[in-house]
């Protein structure tokens, strides 16, 4: 099947290979799905996944090459970095997204879960989170297809409005003024909950800044979740804002203030100067 499925892939996006390849990307699902409950490592084992959201006053300079970033003027709020089955111990590598998959809902998808990147459009970049982890998910009732996965993403951002949260506690974006993990905790953590992870980068000033929030859910998307969750990988470090690498993101220090950078699309590599 893989074989064939190879073969495919080089071939010009026709209507005739894309329903070939629909089929045989059916019947691998079908096949996985079949032999799950035999198997004790299956790609459905998950119970843990992370819902991030990255913040772009910061993005660009989590990058290696931060000439490589691109800020529209329409970006302007949290975006979504992806949603990330944790512990996974096999994955369906079988099952393409085709653009046709998240046509009706591509205009949100693109406010909210835009490329970052000057050399990958969004729609490489959706269907490198849905390769990677969207398969992975797609046991569960509800993150199904390629749609339903988007669309729940989608929901869980208008569900996790970080932003407004922020601001109702006094937490703004700023150049001049730090804060510290206690007081962004405490502005989350109604909305949240307790095990969110804030995630900072170094900026050129080898300051700390805050750039990415990790937020655990269980299975059937539930705020926490209370199996052990450390990661494994699959929440993808040096992978995000539409491929690129970056340098990684590292929990904000508990006892060093960070900054938590305004937005700047003529700037964005130097939002403090």
């Amino acid at each position: 099947m893989l074989h064939i499925l190879f073969k495919f892939h080089h071939l010009k996006s026709t209507y005739l290979a894309e329903m070939l390849l629909r089929l045989l990307a059916l019947a691998g699902t079908a096949m996985m799905l079949s032999g799950a409950e035999s198997e004790s490592k299956s790609f459905c084992s998950w119970t843990c996944a992370i819902f991030t959201l990255q913040w772009p006053g910061a993005f660009c300079q989590s990058l290696d090459d931060a000439s490589l970033c691109k800020l529209l003027p329409e970006v302007n709020s949290w975006l979504i970095h992806g949603l990330w089955p944790q512990k996974i111990q096999q994955c369906c590598r079988c099952w393409p997204m085709f653009a046709s998959d998240v046509q009706d809902i591509r205009g949100p998808l693109q406010e909210q879960w835009p490329s970052l990147l000057k050399s990958r459009s969004s729609l490489c970049f959706w269907r490198d989170e849905w390769e990677k982890h969207g398969a992975c998910a797609g046991c569960v009732e509800g993150l199904n297809s390629p749609l339903a996965y988007f669309s729940t993403c989608l929901k869980l951002r208008q569900r996790f409005d970080l932003q407004k949260a922020l601001e109702d506690a006094g937490v703004t974006p700023s150049c001049l003024r730090p804060y510290k993990l206690a007081e962004v905790q405490k502005a989350l953590l109604p909305l949240a909950g307790d095990k969110m992870e804030i995630q900072c980068i170094k900026d050129h000033q080898e300051r700390e800044v805050w750039f990415q929030t990790k937020i655990q859910l269980s299975r059937n998307m539930s705020l926490g979740c209370h199996h052990d969750n450390n990661d494994d990988g699959s929440s993808g470090g040096r992978h995000h804002g539409g491929g690129g690498s970056s340098s990684g993101g590292h929990p904000c220090p508990e006892g060093e203030a960070f900054y938590y950078v305004p937005i700047d699309h003529q700037d964005p590599l130097r939002p403090c100067g």
